[in-house]
């Protein structure tokens, strides 16, 4: 059984490494200072959409991304580990975009590049907003079952075209069970994505989209033009919400609702510290202390 699978990713600022600048005079996170990464839990995703990939051969992984042409690195990260290529969602239409117009630009362009998609796996979240809303948003657009919280994909019967998956609850380990199509989020806890694969990496290094070229340059123009006549698969693609036949009033600032007032950087800071021996009666005193300020209980 050969399987189509699109994995979600992001290009997201390292939000884990916050400094003094990362807030800009209005609130807003200022991109520019912070590094941009391949979104953590995506690569998570990236490994579970891998592993399917080794056991069906024949199977495709397509990574699909929204932003603006820097992006595209998350595409050659994903290539580098053992994609087979990606599709670079980008225009100023989809510029102020909230989860769900970002869901609606990814359900659009997942329909015009793989309308026979097996699988589409993303990450839980995206750590610059930790909401979990843009995969369930996504499935819910291709009314598409979905499973939310994926540990571990366990089988897939190619067959009956069904999957079971182990996901995390409260307490426990859930082991769902879903027909094809459908929609995964994978957890960070789950498997971490394999390294870079090394002859894959001088491959595709010079792999670019067309967003990445200076102004004015094409890539006839680039000391190493005849590698890109040579090699379609360097020419990362790039789709606009033209390609994709997006409602422009359902992308961006037109398609979002949800509005950001204002973001703060809140560190907290200790004023007082105790020292406890570890006896059970300080310890015992010190949890009635934190329940009589409702600090905890």
């Amino acid at each position: 059984m050969k399987l189509n699978i699109i994995v979600l990713a992001k290009q997201v600022p390292d939000t884990r490494n916050v400094g003094p600048d990362a807030m800009t005079p209005e609130g807003t996170v200022n991109r520019s200072a912070l590094p941009a990464i391949f979104n953590p839990e995506d690569l998570n995703a990236l490994e579970q959409a891998l592993r399917l990939k080794d056991q069906f051969p024949g199977t495709t992984v397509q990574v699909l991304t929204m932003g603006p042409g820097r992006a595209a690195e998350v595409i050659r990260e994903a290539v580098y580990r053992g994609a087979d290529g990606g599709y670079l969602l980008t225009d100023r239409a989809f510029a102020g975009a909230d989860t769900l117009a970002t869901s609606y630009a990814l359900a659009t362009a997942i329909k015009h590049v793989c309308p026979n998609v097996d699988l589409i796996i993303g990450g839980r979240q995206a750590i610059d907003g930790d909401t979990a809303q843009v995969g369930p948003q996504v499935a819910e657009k291709l009314d598409l079952n979905q499973i939310t919280y994926v540990e571990e994909v366990v089988a897939l019967d190619a067959e009956d075209r069904r999957i079971t998956v182990n996901r995390h609850i409260d307490g426990g380990v859930e082991t769902v069970e879903s027909p094809l199509p459908c929609v995964l989020t994978v957890n960070g806890s789950a498997a971490p994505c394999r390294p870079r694969n090394v002859k894959r990496v001088m491959k595709y290094k010079r792999a670019l989209a067309p967003l990445e070229l200076a102004r004015d340059t094409t890539y006839s123009d680039l000391p190493y033009a005849a590698e890109y006549e040579k090699k379609p698969y360097l020419k990362i693609q790039q789709l606009t919400c033209a390609d994709v036949d997006a409602d422009l009033q359902q992308c961006g600032l037109a398609g979002s609702p949800t509005k950001v007032k204002n973001v703060e950087n809140i560190v907290f800071k200790a004023k007082e510290s105790k020292v406890l021996t570890g006896s059970d009666e300080e310890v015992n005193g010190l949890i009635r202390e934190l329940l009589a300020s409702h600090t905890i209980g």
